[in-house]
């Protein structure tokens, strides 16, 4: 669970900011999309070797 201090004279637009910076930071965004749509598993093993291909071709420039 992320938890962030809120300083005496920090604005809660700036605490709110931090808050979800830090909540991407730890994956929970990606992690909730992720468990709230259904991916079939051809569509899965499909995009997992789209990304594997991706990845590949990124390190080989």
């Amino acid at each position: 669970m992320s938890q962030i201090v809120v300083g005496e004279n920090e604005s809660l637009e700036s605490a709110l900011k931090r808050f979800k910076r830090k909540c991407q930071r730890d994956g929970i965004v990606a992690d909730l999309k992720r468990k709230t749509e259904y991916v079939a598993p051809s569509a899965a093993r499909k995009l997992k070797s789209v990304n594997a291909r991706k990845r590949a071709k990124k390190e080989g420039r």
